[in-house]
């Protein structure tokens, strides 16, 4: 009985400090806390339990909101023209990848995506560019921007996949050379488009999202009704893809 009120005092002194303690006259308030101090003095794990019951709730809660994210921005999530939709266009899940050509971990992300894409056979995959790292960063994004709305999705295709494996300092030099490499007709023109107005829209927009989202870093990764932020491994991901198509 005494461990229950202890801790049904903890409780409430953790959680509504001002309920619990707000009618006591100071003498009776003064034993309150003492009491409370020596439990968990003596019972320290019950301060650990607590701690992990508000901790499930944080959590309950940005899941809660991550959904709720998701469920208004749907479609422009999943269904933005202005981005390149790749895999099986008529895939049961759809990933959605948030990335920057300049970031390592995106780079680290893309063989174990491609292969999860290659591999299940049945994923829808679209590409957010959101360049946040640098002007470099933009520089590679409105070149992949500009070859999509130029030379349509295989060459996108092509330009992304090489964009992302590139080493070397992002240049009108080096996007030149790379476009010329990845087989583009008329890379001048690509060049050209770079800068229009929209190119920009397709990156402004990216970012609008990314905002109203709470989305602050690349890869971000949205796999059908879950969010996640970071870099996932292969089996994460493929765990991840499996666990929507089980609801």
């Amino acid at each position: 009985m005494k461990k229950l009120i202890a801790t049904t005092a903890l409780a409430l002194a953790l959680a509504t400090p001002a309920l619990a303690q707000s009618t006591m006259t100071d003498a009776a308030r003064t034993d309150f806390r003492t009491e409370v101090r020596a439990y968990l003095m003596e019972n320290p794990e019950v301060l650990m339990e607590a701690i992990a019951v508000l901790e499930d709730r944080r959590n309950s809660d940005a899941v809660a909101g991550d959904l709720e994210m998701l469920r208004v921005n749907a479609d422009e999530i999943f269904n933005d023209p202005a981005s390149w939709v790749g895999g099986n266009p008529d895939g049961d899940i759809t990933l959605v990848e948030f990335m920057d050509y300049r970031c390592g971990y995106c780079k680290k992300a893309f063989e174990e995506v491609s292969e999860l894409i290659k591999s299940d056979g049945n994923i829808r995959f679209v590409v957010k560019e959101f360049p946040i790292l640098g002007e470099q960063s933009e520089m590679a994004s409105r070149f992949a921007v500009a070859t999509l709305q130029v030379a349509g999705a295989d060459a996108y295709e092509a330009v992304h996949d090489a964009l992302m494996v590139m080493r070397a300092e992002v240049s009108v030099e080096t996007l030149t050379a790379l476009g010329n490499d990845a087989g583009l007709a008329d890379v001048a023109a690509v060049v050209a488009r770079m800068n229009a107005p929209e190119v920009t829209a397709v990156i402004e927009a990216n970012r609008a999202l990314a905002t109203r989202m709470d989305i602050n870093g690349t890869p971000t990764f949205v796999i059908d009704q879950t969010l996640v932020r970071g870099y996932v491994p292969l089996d994460g991901m493929r765990q991840i893809v499996e666990g929507q198509r089980k609801g």
